[in-house]
């Protein structure tokens, strides 16, 4: 009996990138990007890709598209039972829904308004919550509300202006505070190349540090080391960690390119390209 073939994108990289082309700054029209997406399905690196990230607001307008979505609620909690009860009217698979507390004075109460509206809309899906800020003990106290109510944490590493870009060390301390709490956490923005770089304007996090840094945290290594390998900048020396929890908690990250992912994993040697194989 001839054993199956080895997939072409095997773990850890299966479902790691969340194709969020329709955002800044890629800022993709909303039909070319769903078109994009379907035909993505018949390339080799197709099972890179988990879900389609779009607005609630967008949800009207993919009426009939097949693939899965992950919803940003675009408002407060009270937004979100109209859009998935939309989603489900019009037949779409919602996989995610993504929201980011809005009153920064009052996490802890912020995260349980959230909560009681998921519960009350019926959230059967991941909920994933972006707690703004750097890991106060506000910031944590939300974090430990967010764990104890099974929800998962959205951290957002990137921003248009350069100036907002969290550093190392905050990013170290937010994962290994996910970590301490065992729950899961999906990053968000300037995440689309594998290796720190310095794009004009400032330093940009690369998705490849920060499953290693994960991996570092939950091997029991200091938020100090983790910030080291954040901001590691030698790619064949992050080719070369072992990943093999990283993905338990690190379950994706928002990319507006899907492309720059590919290339990055295949020029380390992390993925291969059959097509340019001799």
């Amino acid at each position: 009996m001839t054993p199956d073939p080895a997939p072409l994108v095997s773990d850890p990289w299966r479902g790691l990138v969340d194709d969020a082309a329709i955002f800044p700054p890629g800022d993709a029209p909303l039909h070319e990007a769903t078109a994009a997406f379907t035909a993505r399905r018949e390339e080799w690196y197709a099972e890179l890709v988990g879900t389609f990230v779009l607005r609630d607001t967008d949800l009207p307008l993919v009426r009939g598209f097949g693939g899965p979505l992950s919803v940003v609620v675009t408002g407060g909690a009270g937004q979100l039972a109209g859009p998935l009860g939309a989603a489900a009217r019009l037949g779409l698979h919602v996989a995610a829904v993504e929201i980011a507390l809005r009153d920064p004075d009052d996490l802890v109460a912020n995260v349980r308004r959230v909560d009681a509206a998921a519960r009350a809309a019926d959230v059967e899906v991941p909920l994933f919550i972006e707690v703004p800020g750097p890991a106060t003990p506000s910031w944590l106290a939300a974090a430990d509300e967010v764990a104890a109510l099974g929800h998962r944490l959205k951290l957002r590493l990137g921003n248009v202006d350069h100036a907002l870009v969290p550093g190392a060390p905050t990013v170290a301390a937010w994962v290994d505070a996910a970590l301490d709490r065992e729950t899961p956490f999906k990053a968000t923005a300037g995440l689309h190349r594998a290796v720190r770089h310095d794009p004009e304007g400032g330093g940009a996090h690369g998705f490849l540090n920060l499953l290693a840094a994960t991996q570092l945290l939950w091997d029991g290594g200091s938020v100090a080391e983790a910030t080291e390998v954040l901001e590691q900048r030698d790619g064949a020396a992050l080719a070369a960690t072992d990943l093999s929890s990283a993905r338990r908690w690190m379950t994706s990250f928002g990319s507006c390119s899907v492309t720059e992912p590919r290339d990055d994993l295949t020029a380390l040697g992390l993925l291969t390209d059959p097509t340019e194989q001799p």
